[in-house]
C-alpha cells in the first residue's frame, strides 16, 4: 500500500476508531489499537489456541512462502495453525466478520483493493523469538497490511519478553509490549520489524496480512 492511496481517501465520520488506524497509517505506516476486539470474543479465541496448542494441533513456523518455504529456528521459532474461514466456527466466524468489516472500509474510502485475507493463530514458547524481517516476498508482493492481535492471558507482564519491534524508516525503533486484546497494523512491504525472545510463559496472537490481488 503506497501512501498516497491512503492520502486520497474519501472523508468520512462513519467509524473513528477505523478513521485514527487510517490516520496513523498515513503518518507513521503502523497503528496500535487496544479495544478492536471485544475483551468476550478475545478470551474465546486465548480458549480455543490453548485447546489446540495443548493438543498438538500446531506444527513448527517456516520462513519463505509455499514455493521456498523452509523451517530454520535460528529465525523463527513459533508454532502455527493457519485459520480456514471457510470451515470457521462460532468464534473464528466472529472474528472474521471485524476483520471484513474493516476490510469494507478500507476498500470503501482508500481504495485498497483487499480482495484476500489470511490469518493463523501463532504461540511463542519461552525462549522462542523471531528475527528482524519483512512481511513479503520476491516472489509474491500482495500481502499490504499486517496485523498481530495478542491473545496472552490479562494477568500477562512487561518482563515476559516477546515484544514486537517496528524498525521505521530513519527513526528510532519502536517497541510494542504483546498486551491482552491489543492489535498492531503495519505496512508489510515497507516495515521491518522483529519478535523479541520471550523470557517467561507463552505469547499467543493471531497474526495475519490482508491482501491485493
Amino acid at each position: 500500500m503506497s501512501a498516497n492511496l491512503l492520502t486520497d481517501a474519501i472523508p468520512t465520520t462513519e467509524n473513528p476508531l477505523y478513521e485514527q488506524i487510517i490516520s496513523d497509517l498515513v503518518s507513521q505506516k503502523f497503528s496500535i489499537v487496544d479495544h478492536f476486539f471485544p475483551s468476550s470474543l478475545i478470551l474465546e479465541l486465548r480458549e480455543k489456541l490453548n485447546f489446540k496448542y495443548q493438543n498438538e494441533d500446531l506444527k513448527k513456523a517456516a520462513i519463505g512462502n509455499r514455493v521456498n518455504e523452509a523451517i530454520i529456528e535460528e529465525i523463527r521459532g513459533d508454532f502455527i495453525r493457519w485459520i480456514d474461514e471457510k470451515n470457521a466456527d462460532d468464534t473464528e466466524i466472529k472474528f472474521f466478520q471485524y476483520i471484513n468489516q474493516f476490510i469494507e472500509y478500507l476498500n470503501r474510502t482508500c481504495f485498497l483493493g483487499i480482495l484476500h485475507r489470511e490469518f493463523h493463530y501463532a504461540v511463542y514458547p519461552k525462549g522462542k523469538f523471531y528475527k528482524k524481517h519483512l512481511d513479503t516476498f520476491q516472489n509474491d508482493d500482495r500481502r499490504k497490511l499486517s496485523m498481530v492481535c495478542y491473545l496472552n492471558d490479562d494477568n500477562w507482564s512487561l518482563k515476559n519478553g516477546g515484544e514486537l519491534v517496528i524498525y521505521p524508516k530513519d527513526n528510532a525503533e519502536i517497541v510494542i509490549n504483546p498486551i491482552p486484546g491489543r492489535l498492531v497494523i503495519f505496512e508489510s512491504q515497507i516495515l521491518e520489524h522483529e519478535v523479541k525472545p520471550v523470557i517467561f510463559g507463552d505469547r499467543l496472537s493471531i497474526t495475519g496480512w490482508l491482501k491485493t490481488r
